[in-house]
């Protein structure tokens, strides 16, 4: 592993335990084995450092989900009928789970995205949002377009679900300390997948209409 990965995986760590704003450079040095000249080389800054972290993960996932989104969307439209509500989720879903390397990494990234949207400081957040902001707006166009009979209030707050559905199966699968509490329900990635894709559909496409949540 090179230096650079190291610094990345360090700060990783403790922006997603300590929290962006309390994790020190000395601290993200300290653990990565480096000096800090070394950590202002390879990214200038706190903040480009962290920028960094969010997009080793999400710049390749979200270019897999963006590229199995548009062929969906693509395909609905030559065929002129609505896109297929759990080949949107699978496409969504599946991107995240890979290697058991990388599952590991997202463990700590998941609890990265938690804390960016519960602390006072918004610079992880609006990182955050800005790298999601292509596949959310897709998939809420699709989303819609499968599910034409919920309004789109009901259709961006089901999204909100399914992202905190997935982030929770993350860290459960991928975190040691769920060991205990997921002791003799052990399920492999694709078997998460397909009960998330099929959990997700239920969720997305039952309850209250157009009318609005009540």
């Amino acid at each position: 592993m090179d230096t650079k990965e190291e610094i990345l995986n360090a700060a990783e760590v403790l922006f997603a335990r300590a929290g962006y704003h309390a994790a020190s450079m000395r601290a993200i040095t300290e653990s990565a084995g480096v000096n800090l000249a070394l950590v202002n080389y390879h990214f200038g800054s706190k903040e480009a450092l962290l920028e960094a972290v969010i997009a080793r993960r999400l710049r390749p996932v979200n270019e897999l989900r963006l590229r199995r989104l548009q062929e969906i969307r693509s395909r609905a439209g030559e065929r002129n009928i609505s896109p297929d509500l759990p080949e949107i989720l699978r496409a969504y879903i599946e991107p995240v789970f890979g290697t058991g390397e990388s599952e590991r990494g997202w463990a700590d990234f998941a609890n990265l995205i938690g804390r960016a949207f519960t602390e006072t400081d918004e610079t992880a957040q609006k990182i955050l949002l800005r790298h999601m902001k292509p596949a959310n707006q897709l998939m809420l166009e699709l989303l819609g377009a499968a599910l034409p009979d919920l309004s789109g209030q009901e259709v961006f707050w089901r999204y909100q679900f399914l992202i905190g559905a997935l982030g929770r199966a993350i860290r459960m699968n991928s975190s040691p300390g769920y060991e205990r509490l997921k002791k003799n329900f052990e399920a492999d990635s694709e078997t998460l997948i397909r009960m998330l894709v099929s959990f997700a559909g239920a969720g997305m496409g039952s309850g209250e209409r157009r009318e609005g949540l009540r």
